[in-house]
């Protein structure tokens, strides 16, 4: 088995490192051995088009997969077992902020490339409003509170690149869902007047035919526990088009994205992103939409427009 250091990753993304790293392996292997995909695919039993999504790292290999491909490129016990290894990283990654912001600006262009290859998009935020639906005012005030903090130089360039994430919310061929907290909604991020824009631009936004927007009211009544925001990503393997429709095996693939204090995680693994739609699926039957929720949004700005002068800051 190539040693771990030889392994070609393409590109340098950090987000899904793990996954990239799997995929350059599985894929050098074959191709020490000589084998084509279809003949690799055909001692595996799976599909030529799948062994393609596997080494360009879009699709993730189950466990059996990986050692049913070892075992077909003539790899020992011992490099199987390390191959598992390499999968298994790749089910969970944590990346530390420090460490994945080491000598990089943002993380904005990783977080796009993932966003772009998925067809539907799930977001819950019970803090702030969703960077995908952010002004520039606010998302400047967001950036400006991160720790470790920005350079104030480099504040522009991130909020730009948030912003051109943004451009993805009017291409009607992918589908995107928001859960938000009233918390969220009335956190004192800057003065009145950047959050009553804010709110403006959440309502503009929610009448595009592609996004759905639900906000979950103080008075909701509890039917679960999300003490985190997170994002899950619904991919199509396989896609053939732009319209995202699969081909002949097409599969539905899911990730979750995570971001706590010190790391941003990405969770790949059946069993835990089911876990995350679980906790999705609950806190939606928490929210309002519509008009219910514009009238959430009425109220939340009525009452910011009624607070004395001396309380915006």
């Amino acid at each position: 088995m190539i040693p771990r250091d030889e392994v070609m990753v393409e590109g340098e993304e950090v987000l899904l490192s793990s996954r990239r790293r799997l995929a350059g392996e599985l894929r050098r292997l074959r191709e020490q051995t000589g084998l084509s995909g279809r003949q690799l695919a055909e001692r595996i039993g799976i599909s030529q088009s799948k062994i393609s999504r596997i080494e360009s790292s879009i699709t993730l290999p189950t466990a059996v997969e990986v050692a049913s491909w070892g075992a077909a490129a003539g790899c020992s016990d011992s490099a199987i077992t390390m191959l598992g290894v390499l999968a298994d990283a790749a089910y969970t990654e944590v990346h530390p902020w420090t460490t994945a912001m080491r000598d990089r600006t943002h993380l904005q262009d990783d977080i796009q490339d993932i966003e772009g290859r998925a067809w539907k998009r799930m977001i819950y935020e019970p803090s702030l409003v969703p960077g995908l639906l952010q002004t520039a005012e606010y998302a400047r005030r967001v950036f400006a509170m991160f720790d470790p903090p920005y350079l104030e130089l480099d504040l522009p360039v991130v909020v730009t690149a948030r912003l051109d994430r943004q451009v993805a919310l009017f291409d009607q061929d992918k589908r995107f869902e928001f859960l938000i907290t009233e918390a969220a909604l009335r956190w004192r991020v800057g003065p009145v007047r950047t959050l009553l824009a804010q709110l403006d631009r959440i309502a503009s936004l929610s009448t595009l035919e592609n996004v759905s927007i639900g906000l979950i009211p103080h008075s909701a009544p509890a039917l679960t526990h999300a003490p985190h925001g997170f994002v899950v990503l619904n991919f199509i393997d396989g896609a053939d088009d732009a319209h995202g429709e699969p081909d002949s095996d097409g599969e539905v693939g899911t990730l979750a994205l995570v971001e706590t204090v010190h790391a941003n995680l990405t969770v790949s693994d059946p069993l835990q992103t089911a876990l995350y739609q679980r906790q999705w699926s609950r806190l939606e039957r928490m929210a309002v939409y519509g008009h219910n929720a514009r009238g959430l949004l009425a109220a939340i700005s009525a009452d910011l427009r009624a607070l004395p002068s001396k309380e915006d800051p």
